[in-house]
């Protein structure tokens, strides 16, 4: 006796389509993780700072200088030049002193250090010195070294307890803080903040001491 037709068997599954099945599921459980990260961990907001169309112009040099009300004297605190060799700044009486309070960490100090750098040298063989004194501690003062080297003619000068900021009267409000002094070892004025030291402006302040 003949059986009739058979109806045809259904395909087995095969191994292809169970590892589709994995990968898919797998795509779902990354999806579903990076979701759950980014509720938790928000991207990081980047700030970006857009000058105002009406934003007021900066200071200039004349704006910042400070002149001494009542001029006063130098701090009477130790620092050491580049021969490591202890100082005041009132061993420089007899000259314009132009003091700057700086660090590497100071980002506008070392802005502004190349336009020290210049007003040195546009009083070459004048008794005018420009004494940029670094409150780095020991760790860093290799590092302050090299970098008043690359601003020749400065030299280099350390003020090792980091005090001397603090000794002024009234204190520096931070850094830099430049001071000038005259012939006499009396303070003309200072400036606190970053200054364009190369400019007209300061080396009018400059040659009216000299001329005083």
């Amino acid at each position: 006796m003949s059986e009739g037709p058979q109806a045809p068997a259904k395909p087995k599954r095969g191994l292809l389509g169970w590892a589709l099945w994995g990968v898919a599921l797998v795509g779902v459980a990354g999806v579903v993780y990076i979701i759950a990260q980014a509720s938790s961990n928000p991207a990081p907001v980047v700030h970006t700072e857009v000058a105002e169309p009406n934003a007021p112009p900066a200071e200039s040099f004349t704006q910042k200088f400070e002149l001494a009300e009542t001029p006063g004297v130098p701090p009477d605190h130790v620092f050491f030049n580049e021969a490591g060799k202890p100082m005041k700044i009132a061993d420089l009486k007899g000259k314009v002193v132009v003091m700057n309070i700086w660090a590497t960490w100071c980002g506008p100090c070392k802005v502004e250090m190349p336009t020290l750098a210049k007003l040195q040298a546009a009083y070459a063989g004048k008794p005018v010195e420009v004494v940029a004194v670094s409150i780095d501690d020991m760790d860093d003062a290799a590092k302050a070294r090299l970098f008043i080297a690359a601003n020749a003619p400065l030299k280099f000068y350390h003020d090792r307890e980091m005090k001397l900021a603090f000794k002024l009267s009234p204190p520096a409000p931070g850094m830099p803080t430049t001071v000038i002094y005259g012939k006499d070892g009396k303070e003309i004025g200072r400036l606190p903040g970053e200054a364009d030291w190369s400019g007209p402006e300061a080396r009018a302040v400059i040659d009216k001491a000299l001329g005083g």
